[in-house]
């Protein structure tokens, strides 16, 4: 059991730590993403730089990876391990498909902040509550057009949306998930409230001042 829990939370942070948004840009514009805007390799970054479609391509990618992995662990651990709570593995594969993102191995672990790939390991693992977070972040950014703070918000919402919305079985450790990588993402963001505090973050749609987000 251990061994299985092992293996899929490795194979969840090596899906994870796929760099799309370096990757995309290196292939398609002969660019290292990382000396662009703010240097993240997030999709905000990449559509800043003037990358409209391959900062889509970035949310999207970044988002189906989360799904593989939560998915694919919960896939193996029904073979492995059959008696263990799905939850808890969803909730294992979730965590380290994040990590993956945010600390990456093959750039020296200085990744994204793990907007897109949050949501789209929860999208599979607590599907109606990722699916409000996401609304809060809509409507954030509509009403302030500060994707950094539509990233915090949607994150800091998420658990409560999870106690709220999800059913059925509800193990300690995938409660503690939940609270886990949206602190992760908020932190990951603490660049981005030092300046949303100072009045120096720029708006989605302005020119950018060194912001990033996902």
């Amino acid at each position: 059991m251990l061994l299985a829990s092992l293996l899929i939370a490795a194979a969840a942070y090596l899906l994870g730590s796929i760099p799309t948004g370096y990757l995309l840009v290196r292939i398609f514009r002969k660019q290292d993403i990382r000396t662009v805007g703010s240097g993240n390799i997030g999709a905000t970054n990449v559509l800043r730089s003037g990358g409209k479609g391959l900062g889509a391509a970035t949310f999207l990618i970044d988002m189906l990876k989360g799904c593989a992995a939560v998915w694919l662990g919960a896939l193996a651990a029904a073979h492995l391990m059959p008696y263990t709570s799905v939850r808890n593995i969803e909730a294992l594969a979730a965590l380290f498909a994040v990590l993956g993102h945010m600390f990456p191995v093959w750039l020296h672990f200085r990744g994204g902040k793990g907007v897109a790939t949050g949501f789209g390991v929860f999208l599979v693992a607590a599907p109606s509550a990722a699916l409000a977070a996401i609304g809060v972040f809509f409507l954030v950014l509509l009403v302030t057009r500060y994707v950094s703070l539509a990233s915090i918000l949607g994150a800091a919402s998420f658990p409560f949306f999870a106690w709220l919305l999800v059913k059925g079985d509800r193990p300690p450790f995938f409660i503690a998930v939940q609270f886990i990588v949206a602190f992760l993402i908020i932190a990951k963001h603490h660049q981005n409230i030092r300046r949303l505090l100072t009045g120096k973050e720029a708006r989605f749609g302005a020119p950018s001042r060194r912001t990033e987000t996902a």
